[in-house]
């Protein structure tokens, strides 16, 4: 199997490219032949590779490069994207065989359009979650890649987008992108030792993205580092991608959020997140308890599935009559928790919502940031979730548990690895307010500075 490469940055890329140390043609040359090999993981976690048609378009940003023509800020990036995003006459499946024989698509998904107008050069569509309800990552349809962490036994790589992450760790692509309605990037970013952003959810545009829920998705980078993520972010949300606003990490208030989110953590998540805590604190942070009570109510406004569910249901419900064999048979169950909430309880619901949101705001207000785990445990062995519907539905609570509020609290979150080489990666949540996208991302890059000791 080949090796798990060190995890590059769009920038170091761009300046090799820059210097004549590589080419567009040679990296994505490089991450094709990894999706390809036999011995790895690339025929888990892509449905679809673009091989010929990537190193095409690779070597002719090259020759543009070489006549002087600016093709954007990620000419010759290698880019995976997950497969929900319609381009132009494939067939968007979202990690089902119910959706095999839909239409292809007329036209590409709008973050599909930016990121090549940009000059991403698109290699392949990752496997996920099917629908992308669930934050495990296991697919029975076309088989779940394994975590590059332990691939002796196989390990999640978290959900629901799963492929992205692993294409990232792998060195298939230098950014995945992905979905996150409960968590879908900053879980598997988390589980496979990535950065991953989840921007405040009407920031970055959804046309040509199969849903989920309405209400809760968003679209967000999984990569190596902030600065990758925020390059990304801007792109995809029609921003000028300009560098981050410069933050020290000294002088930050930061919460430290205590209602929930630090219940039942394994103890390698509680000595990554101490470390971390420590770390900051030397670098002139102030870290302040945070009850965050609401975060405790949360989970009993979704006891049957919550907005996800409901709105779920809408989109499914006719195929779970006709078709529902061909279902997953965990995500269908899911869905039709929907069933549960009836018209009133969905409006007390939104209601409900927008009333945390606002008494949130006033709690955070002081604060940077707060900061939490991103998950509570470490990636458990896929054949355990594979053999047990009850062990799979409480490993899938506790994987979504703190990261699902900040969806239902509309805000922006940053995940960042902070596991020591060779450990199971852990995640640091940063969460920041309500279209505060850019801060947070800066937030989170000084936190990233502080913690590499720089």
């Amino acid at each position: 199997m080949p090796s798990t490469p060190p995890l590059d940055t769009i920038a170091r890329q761009r300046a090799a490219i820059a210097a004549g140390d590589t080419t567009a043609a040679a990296l994505v040359d490089e991450a094709c032949a990894r999706a390809e090999a036999p011995d790895g993981e690339g025929g888990l976690v892509f449905l679809h590779r673009y091989g010929e048609a990537a190193r095409q378009q690779a070597q002719h940003a090259d020759t543009m490069r070489t006549a002087g023509v600016d093709l954007g800020p990620l000419a010759g990036m290698p880019v995976s994207i997950k497969d929900l995003f319609d381009v132009a006459g494939e067939t968007t499946r979202a990690g089902s065989i119910v959706r095999q024989d839909a239409g292809p698509a007329a036209a590409d998904a709008a973050i599909v359009r930016r990121l090549k107008g940009a000059g991403a050069i698109l290699v392949g569509r990752t496997n996920m979650t099917e629908f992308a309800y669930s934050g495990i990552g296991i697919n029975p349809h076309y088989g779940t890649p394994a975590n590059p962490w332990d691939r002796e036994n196989r390990r999640i790589p978290g959900g629901s987008s799963s492929g992205a992450a692993v294409s990232v760790a792998d060195g298939m692509a230098i950014v995945g992108i992905g979905t996150d309605t409960g968590g879908s990037v900053r879980i598997p970013a988390a589980l496979c030792g990535l950065a991953g952003f989840k921007p405040t959810a009407r920031r970055v545009p959804q046309d040509g993205c199969f849903p989920l829920s309405f209400s809760l998705d968003s679209i967000g980078p999984l990569a190596a580092s902030v600065d990758c993520c925020a390059l990304i972010d801007a792109v995809m949300a029609g921003d000028d991608p300009a560098p981050l606003p410069d933050i020290p990490a000294k002088g930050l208030r930061l919460g430290i959020a205590q209602s929930l989110v630090l219940d039942g953590l394994e103890e390698p998540v509680v000595a990554a997140f101490e470390v971390a805590l420590t770390r900051l604190s030397a670098a002139g942070a102030r870290l302040i308890d945070l009850p965050f009570a609401i975060l405790a109510d949360i989970p009993q406004l979704s006891t049957a599935g919550g907005l996800s569910a409901a709105e779920a249901l809408a989109l499914h419900r006719r195929d779970l009559e006709s078709r529902r064999q061909d279902f997953d048979h965990r995500v269908a169950a899911r869905i039709l928790n929907g069933a549960k909430i009836s018209g009133a309880d969905y409006v007390d619901l939104l209601q409900a919502r927008a009333r945390y949101c606002r008494e949130a705001d006033a709690l955070t207000a002081p604060f940077d940031a707060v900061l939490m785990p991103t998950n509570p445990r470490v990636a458990p062995p896929i054949a355990d979730l594979e053999a047990d519907d009850a062990a799979f539905g409480e490993a899938n609570l506790a994987m979504l548990r703190n990261t699902a509020a900040f969806n239902f609290l509309d805000r922006c979150a940053t995940t960042l690895p902070i596991h020591r080489p060779g450990e199971a990666p852990v995640g640091l949540m940063v969460v920041g307010e309500t279209l505060g996208d850019r801060r947070n991302l800066a937030i989170a890059r000084a936190i990233e500075a502080a913690l590499a000791g720089s």
